[in-house]
């Protein structure tokens, strides 16, 4: 699958650009490094990359703008790489389109499987030939869009009409982050605070879904930031 995908690489410290290069590399990913926001910019335009790991504390320019010129014209995929830990960080940067985030210091294995999760969601998204999904299954996890049935090993599991609306969502955007706020919005409009009630029903779908709701496998917390429907069980 990524055999010939191209990853713009922007990062300014060049051992760590070097550490990330090494292993996409490594897996078949063709890289290209920039380690200016300027060069980024360029860079993205002329090559158009499958994706991009963009870390924020750029020597030229803050990588918070960066993603919001690229954003301003690509549907790229992009992936935060950045110390910076913040929720309000993390919480700004996902609201202005990138897909996801992840805080140094990181697992190789997290990162390949967050770019593989990226790529999968994009393609998804921007190939018109591709018939709509009827359904999805995640390990024993089925949400069957046309009968509007979830099932967990082969059970049907009872959700309420707001349940229902918050597991579909999150499925459509498996491996992505989605933020408090967005899911707010998609769900119950944007003139409403809900947050307590999405936790709420968040709680109330994983005691139905999960094995131990204390520890999902399903749907993960970005804690501060949202939720995330993993796209495969580890």
């Amino acid at each position: 699958m990524n055999k010939n995908l191209l990853i713009l690489l922007i990062e300014d410290e060049l051992a760590i650009s070097n550490f990330i290069s090494t292993i996409l590399t490594h897996n078949n990913y063709n890289v290209m490094k920039a380690d200016t926001g300027r060069d980024a910019l360029t860079l993205t335009s002329s090559h158009c990359p499958d994706l991009v790991l963009l870390d924020l504390g750029l020597p030229d320019m803050d990588g918070i703008d960066v993603l919001k010129k690229i954003r301003g014209w690509s549907s790229v995929p992009i992936i935060i790489v950045s110390a910076r830990g913040h929720e309000r960080e993390k919480v700004e940067a996902l609201d202005l389109g990138a897909d996801d985030y992840i805080t140094k210091p990181f697992g190789t294995s997290e990162l390949l499987a967050r770019i593989r999760t990226a790529v999968r969601h994009n393609i998804k998204i921007r190939d018109d030939n591709l018939p709509e999904l009827d359904k999805v299954i995640i390990g024993t996890l089925i949400i069957d869009y046309e009968k509007r049935v979830v099932k967990v090993d082969d059970k049907e599991v009872h959700l309420t009409p707001i349940e229902y609306k918050i597991i579909v969502l999150l499925s459509q955007n498996v491996g992505k982050v989605l933020t408090h706020d967005y899911l707010v919005k998609e769900i119950w409009g944007p003139y409403v605070n809900e947050n307590q009630t999405l936790r709420v029903n968040m709680a109330n779908i994983r005691r139905k879904i999960e094995v131990n709701p204390a520890e999902p496998k399903y749907i993960l917390t970005e804690v501060g930031v949202g939720y995330r429907m993993v796209d495969e069980i580890i």
